[in-house]
């Protein structure tokens, strides 16, 4: 069954309307036809069946039939602050984390970045956006990941460059770096105590990787710098690799 994220004030009326690349997607590539159900979603928990019930150029409308606590979401909350990466891989990195369960992404400016312009990051965000929401459709999120506003690594590292739960126990913050040779992943993730809800703050560096100055200033702010093994991943895969590990530790995965 398709999955659609449908802003929470859309349920108030029945049928729910969807317009735009929703309604263009459910018309034209999915051809969904009346009478066909879908999962709609209202990315404050709940999940709802729905019946297809009217389709026109614009805009197609679902009559809900029952409404349930939606699942997919993991326990443990993933922060990744992903280097901006040419071409395509940064658009990759969004996808395949949003697909593994990371919360929040913060595209992250470095000092060996290709693209390095913070309004020409920020201008990607409608499509980055679209990017993430469809991939958590297709993996059944409970809610949607967020896409943060870029910032420079120096800001980046700082505690508090993002949100947190007061009331969650104090986030893990690391750093993979192909230079680090003793402190792994799963013996950092030893101490967590995954049941309260732990948030676990990833940074990844560039094509080029972190300078040894950045990692020096990330364990100034309390970042601890850890291995992902004796292969040197991508930066694009480095992130995927490291919220998977996060979530199997966990016991998520």
């Amino acid at each position: 069954m398709h999955h659609f994220f449908v802003p929470a004030h859309a349920f108030r009326e029945q049928p729910v309307t969807l317009t735009g690349d929703q309604a263009h997607q459910i018309r034209r590539v999915l051809r969904m036809r009346l009478g066909d159900r879908a999962t709609l979603l209202d990315n404050l928990g709940w999940a709802y069946e729905a019946i297809l019930v009217a389709v026109s150029e614009g805009e197609v409308k679902f009559q809900t039939v029952r409404r349930w606590a939606a699942g997919g979401e993991p326990h443990t909350r993933i922060v990744l602050f992903q280097a901006v990466l040419k071409g395509d891989r940064f658009a990759w990195a969004l996808q395949k984390g949003a697909e593994v369960g990371v919360s929040l992404f913060v595209p992250t400016i470095c000092e060996r970045n290709v693209v390095d312009d913070l309004n020409a990051v920020e201008a990607k965000r409608e499509r980055w956006e679209r990017i993430i929401q469809e991939a958590a459709e297709q993996s059944g999120r409970a809610r949607l990941p967020e896409l943060a506003p870029p910032q420079l690594f120096a800001q980046a590292v700082q505690p508090g460059s993002v949100p947190t739960d007061p009331t969650k126990p104090v986030p893990l913050r690391l750093i993979p770096w192909e230079e680090e040779q003793s402190a792994r992943l799963r013996d950092a993730l030893a101490g967590c105590n995954f049941t309260k809800g732990a948030c676990i703050q990833v940074y990844v560096g560039p094509e080029g990787g972190f300078t040894e100055a950045e990692v020096r200033l990330a364990r100034g702010y309390g970042i601890q710098s850890v291995t992902l093994g004796a292969r040197i991943l991508r930066a694009e895969t480095a992130g995927i690799v490291a919220a998977t590990a996060i979530l199997y530790q966990a016991g998520e995965i």
